[in-house]
């Protein structure tokens, strides 16, 4: 299994690849930043700066049903947001 499991593309992510060059991606849990940054550089070609991580708890949930009360959660991941250097940029859509 690879450590970049997948980019995030969202509104926000996008203002902020091309206002501040940051991109984000759901990684591996167990992934460090050393390995984030080779992976990012590995895949796509690019210069990484700096690498931020940020680990998530799943939430609970319930929900009424006709079965009665359903409990679960949603599952645990990680955050890693990545500033390129200047000149570097991704292209998420090249590829659409």
């Amino acid at each position: 299994m690879g450590i970049i499991i997948k980019p995030i593309v969202s509104e926000k992510m996008t203002a902020q690849g091309e206002k501040l060059n940051r991109y984000g991606f759901v990684v591996d849990r167990s992934a460090n930043k050393i390995q984030i940054k080779k992976a990012v550089e590995e895949t796509y070609g690019v210069t990484v700066v700096d690498v931020n991580t940020l680990n998530y708890n799943g939430k609970r949930k319930s929900r009424f049903t006709k079965k009665g009360l359903v409990r679960g959660r949603s599952n645990h991941f990680k955050k890693a947001y990545v500033t390129l250097a200047d000149g570097s940029q991704i292209d998420f859509y090249a590829s659409v």
